[in-house]
């Protein structure tokens, strides 16, 4: 690696190092400046960031002599490359960490058809391309060979995944299912790309084999590495929020040492390093100290920099002659046009909307990082680049980003129904809802709600194979105004001004709940915080929702049971968050209350105990029934739930023709249950005709037991309730829409808590004794009639 020994051994060390701090600052400086301004147009952040190095670069300020000779110094270049390799380390890694390998997975064909198709078009527009470059940037002074060509080609049809995931978190795309398959295509062909570079530079040099034999040898115990220092450090910090910057220190020493091994043989180190951060350990402190470590400066500081390098080298001073524009014009042509044309046909493939392929032909076509690799230093052992080629094409990376990020922008605000959040129930799911994957955001206000939290998320998850996307916000109530009449230590927990120290020990327990969780579940729970003040923080919730593009939020109950079986309330901020969540949710909401025996294996010790939960839905009818009976079709697949159906009927409306079905749930064939099936001629149609494909989908095949109870009041249900008080570990109820039912009207006489509805605040009253906990489900409202008052 000719640039650390240069790096090392320079006489000039304080002079460049100066001048490459002082560019940084500046592009950093100029970068926020284009991004006040660019933002009110829609345009992203890293457009900005390579405006401002265009600005700063020999295009712009750099044509003064003074500031030029300030930052093209005579080993400049050479320290640029180093602050570029630590950055691409840096990234990369952090990248594989946050990679979301279980979609790549799930939909790996169409993936790599969208990544495969776009790029192999590009490729053979490149192998046309590169006999045009040769012929007339390059001259019969240099030799035409097959890696001239192969770097042509991966010029041309590489997609640079750094610029599409900050493009697409800045632009608030990356959870959606385009944004997702745009991610992930432009990750496959980056890693392919960088693949076959490394490939032609290892078959153009006799020893590279071996060196490349011995580095994949080197690479394996690295990656073990990794995975038991990460299980150590996790056992040593078990009473800490995070690890010491040492131990992170460590981490990414390995890494760095690892890397730079990789360079010194010519190879290229950011598979490595992505590799690294995928196969690293997801659960656990270590992890989740390096995404808090890594996610602010990578973001904030060295992406943008990254970027404004880019930018930075470009030299508008080639342009000097009709026949270069031309030359420019015809290879931005050729890589836009190639890469939208190979993405359009695929996507006609798969039957993708045209929308959607003009839209992931322009994300594709983002060029970054690696480009500069084939056309930089990094080739410069099989191809020799003469400045102009080298600057025309540096100038076509730059046109065919800063062409490309606008144009998204300008399709996502023109197309918004791509983009906007649209599945936000459960209500469709009745056929196949173990094939489609769960988005949900849970929420906390301490560790008191934990348990009952995880118990909810194991049971939603149904099946071992199911997937589902579990993300956990702890809620902070930032206090407005700190008390300044006492000394520090009298300060209450919730005032310390640190925002690191805000949540206090709820935090620790927080984190070994969930990774606790996540080793017997093998379910990954992804955390964040969310600290505001009272007002706002159920917009932080439902913000959150809305990027993550949750279908469900679950959230706990504002009381807690105590010994002697009472509810006791606990702070009203709780309740208050709570009922402005369920007022403007963007999608459906679930309220886990906790409650059972004192001492017994209830509902909350579902992952930590291997006993058969006895799960009842109760159906009244309405909307958040319905949506009630979605969920438990999730519920009733989980292994250690068995799961009934109770539904409540009038009695004139029953008659007395029943269908005995064997219940073959958890292997008890002597189970019986009676449906009476000329009950769903009755009632309301879309509960009958919603009620009538569960049915037939679960309770027929004995998945679930069903009964029905004939009431005539509200002190029937009570009575009807109370029989089945000690039966359930877990009662689901809808929160109302039910209208004026006579079944449920007298409920809300006494009615303390309207969040939960009449069932849902009868079953949580600590005058109805039930051994089980409650949770009270509302589906999304999608307009203000939805809105039923019960």
């Amino acid at each position: 690696m000719e640039a650390t020994h240069k790096f090392v051994c320079q006489d000039d060390l304080v002079n460049p190092l100066s001048s490459m701090g002082m560019q940084v600052a500046c592009i950093l400086v100029i970068s926020h400046f284009f991004h006040i301004l660019l933002k009110a147009l829609g345009q992203p952040g890293p457009i900005a960031q390579i405006l401002a190095g265009l600005v700063l670069g020999p295009s712009g300020l750099s044509n003064i002599i003074e500031i030029k000779e300030f930052f093209f110094q005579a080993s400049a270049a050479e320290y640029y490359e180093m602050f570029g390799f630590f950055c691409r380390i840096l990234f990369m890694f952090l990248f594989g960490l946050e990679m979301d390998f279980a979609y790549v997975r799930r939909n790996l064909r169409v993936v790599c058809i969208v990544a495969y198709g776009g790029a192999f078009a590009a490729s053979f527009f490149g192998l046309v391309a590169s006999f045009f470059i040769y012929k007339h940037l390059l001259g019969e002074n240099v030799k035409l060979n097959a890696s001239f060509v192969f770097c042509i080609m991966l010029f041309v049809s590489y997609t640079s995944s750094p610029v599409v995931n900050r493009l697409a978190a800045e632009l608030r795309f990356a959870t959606s299912d385009i944004g997702r398959l745009a991610t992930s295509s432009a990750m496959v062909v980056e890693l392919t790309c960088l693949l076959v570079f490394n490939l032609i530079i290892a078959f153009t040099r006799l020893t590279a084999l071996r060196e490349g034999f011995f580095i994949l040898l080197g690479l394996v115990p690295i990656l073990f590495a990794f995975k038991y220092l990460a299980v150590w450090l996790n056992k040593r910090n078990r009473k800490q929020k995070y690890l010491r910057n040492p131990e992170v220190l460590l981490i990414l020493s390995i890494l760095i040492a690892g890397s730079m091994l990789i360079e010194m043989a010519m190879f290229n180190s950011v598979i490595a390093c992505f590799v690294a951060g995928l196969a690293f350990p997801k659960e656990g402190k270590t992890a989740r100290t390096l995404l808090h470590k890594l996610t602010y400066s990578v973001h904030n500081f060295v992406l943008p920099v990254y970027f404004g390098y880019i930018g930075f080298q470009f030299d508008a001073s080639h342009l000097n002659s009709l026949t270069n524009i031309l030359y420019v014009v015809i290879l931005v042509l050729l890589s836009l046009g190639s890469k939208i044309s190979g993405t359009l046909a695929v996507c006609h493939f798969l039957k993708i909307p045209l929308k959607e392929g003009v839209f992931l032909g322009f994300v594709l076509n983002l060029k970054g990082h690696a480009d500069l690799l084939f056309v930089g230093s990094a080739s410069k052992a099989i191809i020799t680049w003469n400045p102009t080629a080298y600057n025309l094409l540096l100038m076509t990376i730059v046109i065919n980003t800063v062409i490309s990020g606008p144009v998204v922008a300008l399709l996502m605000r023109k197309e918004e129904k791509l983009f906007t959040h649209t599945h936000t129930s459960l209500g469709f799911e009745l056929e196949s809802p173990d094939q489609n994957e769960l988005r949900l955001l849970a929420c906390v206000y301490g560790s008191r709600h934990i348990s009952a939290i995880l118990s909810v998320i194991a049971t939603l998850r149904g099946t071992q194979t199911a997937s589902i996307m579990p993300y956990m916000t702890h809620l902070i109530e930032l206090n407005q105004k700190r008390r300044t009449n006492v000394s520090y230590h009298e300060l209450e927990a919730e005032e310390m001004s640190d925002e690191e120290d805000y949540g206090g020990n709820d935090v620790l327990e927080i984190h070994a709940a969930v990774d606790t969780f996540t080793a017997e579940t093998q379910i990954l729970i992804k955390l964040n915080k969310a600290v505001s003040t009272l007002s706002n923080l159920h917009e932080e919730v439902c913000n959150a929702a809305e990027d993550l593009r949750a279908t469900i939020i679950l959230l706990p109950f504002h009381k807690h049971q105590r010994i002697d079986g009472k509810m006791e309330s606990g702070k009203d901020a709780v309740r208050t968050t709570n009922q402005k969540i369920l007022r403007h949710a963007p999608s459906s909401v679930g309220m886990i209350v906790e409650k059972g025996l004192a001492g017994a294996l209830g509902f909350s010790q579902l992952f930590t105990v291997d006993i058969i939960q006895h799960v009842a839905t109760l159906f009244f009818g309405g909307p958040d029934d319905r949506e009630a009976i979605a969920w438990s079709t999730r519920i009733a697949n989980h292994p250690r739930v068995n799961l009934t159906v109770i539904r409540f009927l009038p009695t004139e409306s029953s008659n007395t023709r029943n269908m005995k079905v064997e219940n073959e749930m958890g292997g008890n064939s002597d189970i019986e249950v009676y449906m009476a099936l000329s009950s769903l001629e009755t009632g309301n149609d879309i509960d009958n005709a919603f009620l009538n494909d569960f049915y037939n989908g679960y309770v027929a095949s004995g998945k679930v037991g069903y009964v029905e109870k004939q009431v005539n009041n509200g002190a029937e249900t009570v009575a009807a309730l109370r029989d089945i008080g000690d039966l359930y570990s877990l009662f689901i109820v809808g929160r109302g829409g039910r209208g004026h039912s006579p079944l449920t009207t007298e409920l809300s006489d006494w009615e303390e808590c309207p969040e939960l509805g009449t069932v849902g605040d009868l079953l949580a009253s600590s005058d109805f004794n039930i051994n089980g906990s409650i949770l009270v489900v509302q589906q999304h409202r999608n307009s203000k009639k939805d809105l039923v008052d019960d």
